[in-house]
C-alpha cells in the first residue's frame, strides 16, 4: 500500500508496518515538508526492518530532486529487503533461482527497489550502474513484471 495515500498495494511496497511505524507515517501524511523528512527517517532509524519505509523515503527524495538521499534510501532499503528475503548482501551476486521474486513479499520488494536504483542511477548520469542494475534486473524478471523496460527506454533516450 502507498501509505502516504492509502491505495492499496502493500505487498510490492514492502507489506504491512509495525503501529508504531504506522504512527510516524501518519504522522509524516499531512506534516511540512522537513517534518515529513524527520518522521520518515525516524522511523528507518527505530525500525530497519519495515520495508514501506524506505520505499517512502526513497520516492520522496526522487520527487524533491534530492538524488543522493534517494539513492541512500534505496540502498538500505535494499540492503534491508536482502536480509528479510535471505538474499546475498551484494545485489551482484543474486542469481535466478535463489527465491522466486514472483510471489509478494521481501525478495519482490528487493527487486522493485532494484528497479528504482537503475533509475536513481540514471538520473544521476551514473549510466554505468544503471546499465549493471538493468542487466540485473532483465536476468531476475525475464518477463519484466516490474517494468524495468521503462527505464531502459529512458536509458536509451538519454544518449
Amino acid at each position: 500500500m502507498n501509505l502516504l495515500t492509502g491505495v492499496e498495494s502493500t505487498e510490492l511496497f514492502g507489506g504491512t508496518v509495525s503501529p508504531a511505524v504506522q504512527h510516524l507515517i501518519d504522522v509524516a501524511r499531512n506534516a511540512p515538508p522537513a517534518q515529513v523528512e524527520a518522521a520518515l527517517w525516524t522511523a528507518a532509524a527505530t525500525a530497519p526492518d519495515q520495508l514501506p519505509v524506505y520505499y517512502l523515503l526513497y520516492k520522496m527524495h526522487a520527487g524533491r530532486g534530492q538524488l543522493d538521499l534517494a539513492l541512500s534510501a534505496a540502498s538500505k532499503g535494499l540492503s534491508a529487503a536482502a536480509k528479510a528475503a535471505q538474499l546475498a548482501a551484494d545485489w551482484r551476486l543474486v542469481a535466478l533461482g535463489d527465491t522466486d521474486f514472483s510471489v509478494p513479499g521481501p525478495a519482490r520488494f528487493w527487486l522493485f527497489t532494484l528497479k528504482a536504483l537503475a533509475f536513481i542511477n540514471l538520473r544521476k548520469d551514473d549510466r554505468d550502474t544503471a546499465s549493471a542494475l538493468l542487466a540485473k534486473l532483465r536476468l531476475l524478471d525475464p518477463e519484466d513484471h516490474l517494468g524495468a523496460s521503462t527505464v531502459e527506454s529512458l536509458l536509451r533516450e538519454s544518449t
